[in-house]
């Protein structure tokens, strides 16, 4: 079964291109993983410093092996003084329909 997931952030003041940056070379990275079949990268419209992340692995295995990734932890290290809170807020998601 897919494991499905959204991650939100919210950059610092004066954060905000360099987050987006980061995130570029992460999605290029994470979409390189076999187990990857969907890694989004969204800016909201009416505001810049929020960004919201949409990933799709093909199954809990394929997650778990995306969690132990080496870009993964250092994209995890490099926004700790980047952003909101020092992370991003992960939602799971169970398909309905």
């Amino acid at each position: 079964m897919e494991k499905t997931l959204y991650a939100t952030m919210r950059a610092l003041p004066g954060q905000e291109d360099a987050v987006a940056a980061l995130l570029r070379d992460l999605a290029g990275q994470v979409r390189a993983e076999p187990g990857c079949l969907r890694f989004v990268v969204y800016r909201l419209e009416n505001d810049p410093a929020a960004f919201h992340v949409e990933e799709t692995y093909r199954d809990q295995a394929a997650f778990e092996a995306h969690i132990g990734m080496e870009h993964g932890r250092r994209f995890n290290a490099a926004i700790t003084t980047m952003v909101e809170g020092g992370a991003s807020t992960v939602v799971f998601l169970d398909r309905v329909a």
